[in-house]
This record gives structure tokens, C-alpha cells and sequence, in this order.
């Protein structure tokens, strides 16, 4: 019924720069939170960036200064711009939200498909 799809990720040399863009849609009541996760094989997945409904946005340590999150509620969207990127952000990044479906349901976590970001010379 909610369907997250993100989307932005490709190949770029160290320095260069990324946005990635997710949108949310489908039956949905209200949206608490939105952000992006990333992941590398061997590793588990961990929170790079969110925002939360009252605009508050929260980094992992190592993007701070060269990530922006970012959210438009009125076209239910998040964006992740990346600029100075480095080798080591290299993995697969994905767009997460937490959302209520009713009025008097509670919270529940939506993950997109994933998208692929490669900082290699």
C-alpha cells in the first residue's frame, strides 16, 4: 500500500557530487520521519541522515559538513545531497520512513529498493 522509491545513485570520482531523491506514496496517514540508511556488504546497515516532522535533521558523524538532508511534505519527498564525497561512502543507500497508514494506527518503517553510489577514481 506505501510504496518508498529512491533513486540519484551512480559512479563519481572522489570530491564530486550526488543528490539522491525518494519519494513516498500510496494510502498515508501521516509520515513522522523520512531518511537514508546505507549498507556495504559484511557491514550492517546504518542511519546516515534523517529528518523528523518538525524539521530537525540528525548526520552520522562522518558526513557531517558535506551532507544535506533535506524533505518536501507537500510532495511527500526527501533528498540527500552529497557533495565532497570520499571512497568510503561508497554503498548502497537507502530511503527509510516511518509512517502512520490511519488515524489510530501506530508507526510503521518503510524501506526503498535501494540505489547504488560508487566514489572510485
Amino acid at each position: 500500500q506505501v510504496q518508498l522509491v529512491d533513486s540519484g545513485g551512480g559512479l563519481v570520482q572522489p570530491g564530486g557530487s550526488l543528490r539522491l531523491s525518494c519519494a513516498a506514496s500510496g494510502s498515508i496517514f501521516s509520515i513522522y520521519a523520512m531518511g537514508w540508511y546505507r549498507q556495504v556488504p559484511g557491514k550492517q546497515r546504518e542511519l546516515v541522515a534523517n529528518i523528523i516532522s518538525g524539521g530537525s535533521a540528525n548526520y552520522v558523524e562522518s558526513v557531517k559538513g558535506r551532507f544535506t538532508i533535506s524533505r518536501d511534505n507537500a510532495k511527500n519527498m526527501v533528498y540527500l545531497q552529497m557533495n565532497s564525497l570520499k571512497p568510503e561512502d561508497t554503498a548502497v543507500y537507502y530511503c527509510h520512513a516511518r509512517i502512520s497508514l490511519t488515524k489510530y494506527s501506530g508507526v510503521r518503517d518503510y524501506w526503498g529498493q535501494g540505489t547504488q553510489v560508487t566514489v572510485s577514481s
